[in-house]
């Protein structure tokens, strides 16, 4: 396993329990503006995975296919990347 790897499941692992927490919060009725707090903390984390895993692409999978020769190779990559943002930019 690779220290990429390794990272990314520590901090979902770390993320799993924050949400277990906000679980036992619910149950608990917590107050709203705590579960929000919790909530968007969940948020940032999720967030930085997936800057960590757009980064490893951009510098595995993405720069391969630029600079290769196939130029379907690059428009197939460029449009994953292009479509997964026009995806989660539609809120």
């Amino acid at each position: 396993m690779t220290e990429h790897t390794q990272k990314l499941l520590t901090r979902l692992k770390t993320i799993e329990g924050h949400v277990r927490g906000v679980q036992r919060m619910v149950e608990d009725e917590a107050y709203c503006i705590d579960l929000i707090r919790q909530t968007k903390a969940i948020q940032r984390a999720i967030d930085g995975v997936n800057r960590m895993i757009l980064e490893r692409h951009l510098n595995t999978c993405v720069t391969t296919a630029v600079r290769g020769e196939d130029p379907e190779e690059r428009q197939r990559v460029l449009g994953e990347l292009l479509q997964v943002f026009e995806a989660t930019d539609t809120r």
